[in-house]
């Protein structure tokens, strides 16, 4: 009773952190909830155990915390996607391990019928199992591209059709027969779907891609849970999955795309990638001087960052800027695209590390409307959701996207390391618009260097 009263709170507790974390003003208040969620967790799961137990437990805890410890410590805040996209691929092989586990000692999971393991056993088992090996293996796949060591690969829609298929009738086949070759081949399919899956989608839908991911690894716990009568992590994995895909739909509403179009699209999967017709047009390059001209006669910017930011680590040189441009009375805000960098929520993470007050920082719906009225936009490597192909180029791969109005500002500065194009491989008009003026070199030095200029004409 007592067991099931701590899960209950823990479930409750998990709910409220998940409406803490909706809101940046309430995140911190929202992860202590969640903190005190997973600690009820544990408290129930010890009592439940055998004492024989507990000491195992806790030095596989101890264990698991280390790795954890050690990887918080060292990983940057650039990172943090690639960080997002392997827990996601450790939650799936989780799934994957304790289905397995149940199939090999069901008597030890009270799942034992008059004819061998519950029929409904074996299909939370089957989709326990197929659900966390896709999100394993599509989770590492995402890993490899975030972290630019893998560029995709163009697969046929067919491919993905006849492996989904295999996946399914395998799973019929398993829950029929309870045959382990099966469960095995049902496995292993579901690991190459995975693959599949992820290769082929573009650079620019990986945001989407991570949430989806997340919302995977959600439904493989719940799964999971039915097997484990964890009615805890039927909950929580319910909620995971139930959330990651409703910002999955978010995002991808803001595309102006259905998730099954980006599912099934093979976008480019370029990384900053050289364009050698960029090299032969003309723009404006602008040196720090120039644009601390700029910024300290203007009236309003708007600061549009995006993954230059988190690759220079930009983040506290803007806050420097954005503090002495204040100081003058000039309104500063930051305009922030729901597929900006490499994860939901990236720029907003960074921002809030450099402690960026959250009343400066605004959504694309807030804030596009403005852009018409403002005199400068600083964008910081935001190639993609500021490109103007979005809107009016039917054969461009980002046509229909949602994107930061920027072009309709007075002056428009771009911070870039090169003329490269963004991660989807298309070229930015933009760049070469005649209110547009070019500042070439790593993000956090060019702004350092900006705020140099502005101190000296202060």
């Amino acid at each position: 009773m007592l067991v099931d009263v701590l899960y209950l709170i823990a479930a409750v507790c998990f709910i409220f952190a998940l409406k803490g974390l909706s809101s940046p003003k309430s995140a911190f208040y929202g992860n202590c909830c969640g903190i005190a969620g997973i600690v009820l967790a544990c408290a129930a799961t010890y009592i439940s155990l055998d004492i024989s137990s507990i000491a195992f437990t806790l030095v596989a805890i101890a264990i698991g915390a280390g790795i954890g410890i050690y990887i918080a410590g060292n990983v940057s805040m650039m990172a943090l996607p690639q960080l997002v996209a392997g827990f996601h691929s450790l939650v799936g092989l989780a799934a994957v391990l304790v289905a397995f586990a149940a199939y090999c000692a069901p008597g030890l999971f009270s799942i034992v019928g008059i004819h061998g393991i519950c029929k409904s056993s074996l299909i939370e088992m089957g989709l326990g199992s197929a659900i966390g090996a896709v999100t394993f293996s599509g989770a590492v796949v995402a890993f490899l591209k975030l972290e630019g060591l893998y560029r995709g690969t163009a697969i046929p829609v067919f491919v993905n059709a006849v492996l989904l298929s295999l996946v399914l009738c395998l799973l019929t086949y398993f829950v029929a027969t309870q045959s382990t070759i099966a469960f095995v081949i049902l496995t292993l399919f579901s690991f190459i779907f995975g693959v599949t899956l992820i290769a082929p989608i573009g650079g620019a839908d990986m945001p989407v891609i991570v949430s989806m991911l997340n919302s995977y690894s959600g439904w493989a716990a719940s799964g999971i849970g039915f097997t484990l009568h964890s009615d805890l992590l039927i909950i929580t994995g319910a909620i995971v999955g139930t959330s990651g895909a409703i910002l999955s739909y978010i995002m991808c509403k803001s595309m102006n795309r259905s998730l099954l179009n980006v599912i099934l699209a093979s976008g480019q999967s370029g990384f900053d990638q050289e364009s050698t017709d960029s090299l032969s047009k003309s723009f404006k390059n602008g040196s720090a001087e120039d644009i601390a001209f700029l910024l300290k006669n203007a009236e309003s910017v708007i600061i549009v960052p995006g993954y230059g930011m988190a690759t220079s680590q930009a983040q506290h040189a803007l806050k420097e800027m954005s503090d002495i441009l204040k100081k003058e009375g000039i309104e500063v805000r930051y305009a922030i695209h729901p597929v900006a960098g490499r994860m939901p929520g990236h720029m907003n993470v960074l921002l809030a590390e450099a402690n960026v007050p959250y009343e400066d920082v605004c959504e694309l719906d807030k804030i596009n409307r403005d852009f018409a009225s403002c005199d400068v936009a600083y964008v910081i490597g935001a190639n993609d959701v500021t490109n103007p192909a979005a809107k009016h180029n039917p054969s461009s791969s980002i046509y229909g996207m949602q994107i930061l109005e920027v072009e309709k500002a007075k002056t428009i500065v771009f911070l870039k390391r090169s003329m490269g194009t963004g991660y989807a491989g298309v070229d930015n008009e933009l760049f070469y618009a005649q209110n547009t003026m070019m500042l070439l070199g790593d993000a956090k030095k060019t702004t350092e260097e900006v705020i140099k200029a502005l101190q000296e004409t202060v």
